[in-house]
């Protein structure tokens, strides 16, 4: 597939990674010599300088015989005009990120018009990563397969409890959770576990079931924590708008910290129901003053990483049970990991797997088992991917313990006819079923691929 990306910032240069390092043909289109000159030396791309919004320059880029043109500038104006003109030119689909709540809530009346094939706004992609573990605050991160039927949620395994020193196999025989463990995080080292992996207190696991199942297993280690009630937001900016808004429709209480007095203003109209408070959340008097000892949740939006994370380590020493942190910059993210911080989030990764799951989508419409669903786990060291078996193959109606997989693939979870199976040996994947496989291998685009 020959794919254009208008625009190296940040979620553009994402992109550009991931798809490359798939093997995609990607063509980069930016103004700034430097910055197209960085992106040569880091990943195969090709790279064409000058304005996305010109003619001329999409020809020299290859607009016209694109399978796909991804917009990703600084402006929504800008992405809109881009994807329209590379129609115009000839490219397949179009893609572009729209910020701006105003268009993005209309863009279903012109996507036609327009002629975009999806349109993605990063911000409320990613309020919508943070209402999820919101709603179950146990998960360090929580992501959904199926139409919300299956969940992936990753957790600390817990110390001094009545699973410590129990095999895999051990503890869904003894306490009979369907549930499956398909990836460990352990002292740096990431694993795809069998069931005698014996896990530690510490280990970050990643768990796919049912929400009721992974329920069960919280309760029995006493990790769970019930959904947040009271929620402090730090920053004031867009995301705050959109998981304000989603939190206020759950029926949570919503409190906004943002030192701009004219963005608080527009809030107050925007989030009639939100408590918004004109200060700097920086300083832990005002904080202290507006009961955050008290808060169920901490979230820290600011623009500034280095604020968010002190912001967040504040929140942790004030025993807040929750605290989501946005960080943007991937070295950092590294290094919060290591502070103990469990949720951190960011709009660009979250923007780039939508669009990356979008881009194996069309791919993969010709296979027999399409690519639905697309999760980077753990800092992207593992995939979860969500196949649909459209036809019968080779590997229908066999006994999973008859088919030889390839090392480090997990068959985590089968969804039938809206029951959801944790796969034992004896059990088949059969036409129709929506199939979670857990990879250390990227860019996995049919199921066969994970087959011997």
């Amino acid at each position: 597939m020959d794919i254009v990306i208008i625009g190296d910032g940040k979620v553009g240069h994402k992109l550009a990674m991931q798809l490359s390092g798939e093997k995609y043909n990607v063509t980069l289109i930016d103004k700034s010599e430097r910055k197209l000159r960085d992106a040569v030396n880091e990943m195969d791309v090709s790279c064409v300088v000058g304005d996305g919004a010109s003619a001329d320059i999409q020809r020299q880029a290859d607009v016209p015989g694109a399978d796909l043109v991804i917009a990703c500038a600084s402006t929504d104006e800008m992405n809109l005009f881009c994807c329209l003109l590379a129609r115009k030119l000839g490219a397949k689909q179009t893609i572009a990120r729209v910020r701006n709540p105003i268009y993005h809530n209309q863009i279903d009346l012109l996507k036609e018009d327009l002629k975009l094939s999806m349109a993605v706004n990063p911000e409320r992609a990613l309020a919508g990563e943070i209402s999820r573990v919101l709603i179950f605050p146990s998960a360090a991160k929580l992501e959904t397969f199926v139409k919300g039927r299956v969940e992936l949620v990753e957790v600390t395994y817990p110390s001094h409890s009545s699973i410590d020193g129990l095999s895999l196999s051990e503890l869904y025989k003894k306490h009979q959770i369907k549930m499956l463990v398909c990836a460990v995080q352990r002292d740096g080292a990431v694993y795809i576990p069998d069931g005698n992996f014996v896990p530690q207190p510490g280990d970050k696991i990643n768990i796919t079931a049912s929400h009721p199942e992974i329920e069960k297993f919280l309760k029995l280690t006493k990790g769970i924590i019930s959904k947040a009630k009271n929620v402090m937001i730090c920053g004031g900016g867009r995301v705050a708008y959109y998981l304000g808004s989603q939190l206020l429709e759950l029926g949570m209480q919503v409190k906004i910290i943002e030192v701009d007095e004219k963005r608080c203003m527009e809030l107050c109209d925007l989030l009639p129901k939100a408590t918004i408070i004109h200060g700097n959340a920086t300083d832990h008097e005002l904080l202290e003053e507006e009961g955050i000892s008290k808060a169920d949740a901490f979230v820290t939006l600011t623009g500034m990483d280095e604020e968010n994370i002190i912001m967040s380590m504040y929140a942790k020493s004030r025993h807040v049970p929750k605290v989501v942190t946005k960080v943007n910059d991937d070295g950092l993210q590294s290094m919060v990991d290591q502070l103990g911080m469990e949720s951190v989030v960011s709009a660009k990764n979250v923007t780039a797997n939508v669009i990356t799951s979008y881009v194996r989508a069309m791919r993969n419409s010709m296979g027999s088992a399409n690519v639905e669903t697309v999760y980077k786990l753990i800092g992207g060291k593992i995939e979860a991917l969500e196949f649909r078996i459209r036809e019968k193959t080779r590997y229908t109606g066999i006994p999973l313990k008859n088919l030889k997989l390839k090392s480090n693939h997990l068959v985590a979870c089968i969804v039938r006819n809206r029951r959801t199976i944790i796969p034992g040996g004896n059990d088949t994947l059969e036409v129709g079923d929506n199939v979670i496989v857990i990879s250390m291998e990227q860019g996995l685009e049919d199921l066969q691929d994970i087959m011997r």
